[in-house]
């Protein structure tokens, strides 16, 4: 039998986590829509100053690279909070649900693991690089690693986040036990 109290201890632990989990991800998702918009409209411009102007936009091409890595990383890591990214549950959902448990924990934990080491070697290469600047636009190159870096931190939190809830039976996901 489950003590009521405990319940409401864990339940008010993992509230203001739930929020703050929810609020970055709604900012990522912020971020990677604006991106894509920017993308959008800077492609436009592409086309137009090509066809139309006969002059070519030099800094379009650098610049839309990186908004595909802002784009994909936080993508990315938004896919992991809402459960979403197929990779995380294709294989656990062919399972037996008896399984299913061990697959999503060893999920869990296997992309907490890949978000910290997206975090250590992206942030060694966004070091290793800030101090070159990017052609035509001349932007410190560690920028086309820094998204690596901020959605491999973005990855590890949401995949212990969700650890956290299995451990504490508030995982709500639908291929958890059913």
């Amino acid at each position: 039998m489950t003590d009521p109290d405990a319940e409401k201890t864990a339940s008010d632990f993992m509230t203001p986590i739930d929020r703050l989990l929810d609020w970055l991800a709604q900012i990522c998702r912020v971020i990677t829509g604006l991106s894509l918009v920017v993308l959008t409209v800077i492609f436009g411009w592409l086309v137009f100053g090509r066809y139309v102007l006969n002059a070519t936009p030099t800094w379009v091409e650098q610049a839309a690279l990186l908004l595909v890595m802002v784009i994909a990383f936080l993508g990315a890591a938004v896919g992991v909070h809402e459960h979403s990214h197929l990779s995380v549950n294709a294989f656990r959902s062919a399972v037996p649900t008896k399984i299913r448990t061990l697959f999503v924990i060893a999920t869990d934990l296997l992309m907490a693991g890949f978000g910290a080491l997206m975090v250590v070697y992206g942030a060694q290469l966004t070091a290793f690089k800030w101090g070159s600047l990017i052609p035509l636009i001349q932007l410190p190159e560690g920028l086309r690693s820094l998204p690596l870096t901020v959605g491999g931190g973005l990855i590890l939190l949401f995949s212990l986040g969700h650890l956290m809830r299995l451990a504490l039976g508030r995982d709500l996901r639908e291929d958890t036990i059913q």
